[in-house]
């Protein structure tokens, strides 16, 4: 897949001698929707600032459709939409002024039916005359991504685009991504809700301390990474694991009324027939038996966390 941004040894050092940046590069590609996943101060704002032009690196170079992002700014910054986890919007504009504002910013022509087909995409255009004052929350960003998407961008940064919105609106707004996706539009996403990043990623792309931990597509990801869980719940509680099943490494949990056994979803030795049979051998009745595979956030907090 081509790369549409490409990040190449980027540095960020600030005055006081923090590093924001380390040694950072990474490839998106065209199309895709990326999921830059950290805690807080980990770097992801500094990073799209730079990719966006905001801000410039100590060091480094950035591309995007093969434009460099200090050398040809004007260029870039007409392809990227960018969309700011603050809402800041002039508020007594009408929701429809703001957005042919945003357009002719970048010196696009008048295109009515283009502003349309955004305005309906993202359920605003029966709000189109309404003042951006009286919107909700959840309106204000779909009017953010509306502006965003004005001029007609390749690429489109999403910096926390559900925080603080409903259950509900947050679903809402997974569909609208996955409908400009479809669209053509390449997305870059970071976010708190690691819920999200597992729901709409292609790949993700995990940064802590200024520094790329690890990029991978997301399915191959969680099966590579991701492990399995069998809990076994017994009818009788007991103390201490049996000798001749301590090889499975076993857990007690629940007053001591279920079995943990934790393994490797591509390890071919699992050998659960046989610890089934091994503990029928001791005695131990079971009840139930569920298994649960462990997710993104759970690999997500292992990485960080090491």
């Amino acid at each position: 897949m081509k790369p549409i941004i490409s990040v190449n040894s980027l540095y960020k050092f600030y005055k006081n001698g923090f590093k924001a940046l380390n040694d950072v590069s990474l490839d998106i590609n065209q199309g895709e929707i990326f999921a830059l996943l950290g805690p807080n101060g980990a770097g992801k704002t500094t990073l799209i600032s730079i990719i966006t032009g905001i801000t410039l690196p100590s060091s480094g170079s950035v591309n995007v459709n093969n434009f460099d992002v200090m050398k040809d700014a004007i260029k870039t910054r007409s392809i990227i939409g960018l969309v700011p986890q603050e809402i800041s919007i002039e508020p007594f504009e009408t929701v429809l002024s703001s957005i042919k504002f945003s357009r002719g910013l970048f010196g696009k022509p008048h295109n009515t039916k283009y502003i349309e087909s955004i305005l309906r995409q993202l359920s605003l255009w029966d709000k189109r005359k309404t003042k951006i004052i009286e919107l909700s929350g959840g309106m204000k960003r779909r009017v953010l991504i509306a502006k965003a998407l004005s001029h007609e961008p390749l690429v489109l940064f999403l910096d926390e685009p559900t925080a603080g919105v409903d259950v509900e609106l947050r679903k809402d707004m997974w569909k609208i991504i996955r409908s400009l996706k479809a669209n053509g539009v390449t997305i870059i996403l970071t976010t708190h809700y690691i819920e999200e990043a597992e729901n709409l990623a292609d790949r993700v792309g995990f940064i802590n301390n200024g520094e790329i931990l690890l990029i991978e597509d997301k399915k191959l990801l969680i099966n590579k990474m991701g492990k399995k869980t069998l809990s076994i719940h017994i009818e009788n509680r007991i103390d201490n694991i049996p000798e001749n099943l301590k090889k499975y490494k076993l857990e007690i949990s629940n007053n001591g009324n279920t079995l943990i056994y934790n393994y490797d979803i591509n390890n071919k030795k699992i050998e659960i027939t046989k610890l089934l049979n091994d503990l029928s051998n001791e005695n131990i009745k079971l009840k139930d038996i569920k298994t649960n595979q462990s997710s993104l956030e759970d690999i997500f907090v292992n990485i960080v966390g090491q």
